[in-house]
């Protein structure tokens, strides 16, 4: 199976049995494109092939797709249970087979003590896990999941994320995850594709985009805070490789302190070279005053090269 999309200026094939995280920030076309594939109203321009079959004219109700939006939607008047099992007595499923389902899913999502619940007595968190496990109920060729854990804590985040792809990519499901973080392209992907303004602007492997970013746009998306221009040259620094210690061979760059913030366990400086606007997180606690000047250093082999565009 192989799902195709053909904007104006790109083209991407999503593989089956494989989850492809689309990264862009807010407003790059990310709901755009997950609400053009599932045949919803959308601004993006595309063509959407499903096996060289062109969707278009083809109703949302009639693609096999399932989608999960950030902005979750349960039936309020359903409880947990009749929530996961509604797309399956849709199909009119055996009831055993239903059954089966409803408590695999609740129990990998953890919503098996919470079945007989109504979508108002859950927190936001369990919501939006109920969603999910109504999307995967539903067995859709098609999993689209925009910006699915914005809403949940880390640990439950990276949780579910490990039991998402257990669920979805041994049947061979083709999963679209959207989102804005880095890190989670990173440990979630198997491809990814960049947008930005609605246009691609890198595709491939993360950690091959990650290590080899070909514009400072796509050196940005992948990196939390943005990277930082070297001055006078097409080149970034991402925050976490610049040091306030110096090692042999380091490029040095005099910095002048904006701002200091500190956790405990790491600094993030804000600061003026040449100037451009960096920022650097560095390990423990540094005492840096505000207009200070301070040395700064970054290993050639950090130092990516990157077209301006």
């Amino acid at each position: 199976m192989a799902l195709e999309v053909a904007a104006e200026d790109w083209h991407h094939r999503f593989a089956a049995g494989a989850l492809t995280v689309v990264l862009g920030r807010n407003g790059a076309g990310k709901s755009s494109l997950c609400r053009a594939i599932a045949g919803l109203p959308s601004p993006m321009v595309c063509r959407v092939l499903l096996d060289g079959r062109d969707l278009a004219g083809v109703s949302a109700r009639k693609r096999d797709v399932a989608i999960v939006f950030q902005a979750f939607v349960n039936y309020p008047s359903l409880t947990v249970r009749d929530n996961i099992a509604s797309p399956l007595v849709a199909a009119r499923r055996p009831r055993d087979e239903i059954a089966n389902r409803v408590g695999e899913l609740a129990a990998r999502l953890g919503l098996d003590e919470l079945l007989e619940r109504r979508p108002s007595a859950l927190s936001g968190g369990q919501q939006q896990r109920l969603a999910i496990a109504r999307a995967l109920a539903k067995g859709a060729r098609i999993l689209l999941l925009d910006e699915p854990f914005a809403n949940l804590d880390y640990k439950l985040r990276e949780q579910l994320a490990r039991e998402l792809r257990g669920l979805t990519l041994a049947s061979g499901t083709t999963v679209i995850y959207t989102t804005a973080d880095p890190h989670e392209a990173l440990a979630l992907g198997d491809d990814t594709l960049l947008l930005d303004a609605a246009r691609a602007i890198q595709r491939g492997p993360p950690f091959e985009i990650y290590r080899a970013p070909r514009s400072f746009a796509a050196a940005d998306l992948f990196s939390d805070p943005g990277v930082n221009r070297l001055p006078r040259r097409t080149a970034v620094v991402r925050p976490d490789h610049v040091r306030l210690d110096e090692r042999p061979g380091d490029l040095r760059f005099a910095g002048r302190v904006l701002l200091g913030e500190t956790n405990g366990s790491e600094t993030v400086l804000h600061l003026e070279v040449d100037s451009e606007t960096w920022v650097a997180r560095v390990d423990r606690l540094h005492e840096c005053a505000t207009d200070a000047t301070v040395d700064l250093f970054v290993a050639p082999a950090d130092v990516l090269e990157v077209s301006d565009g």
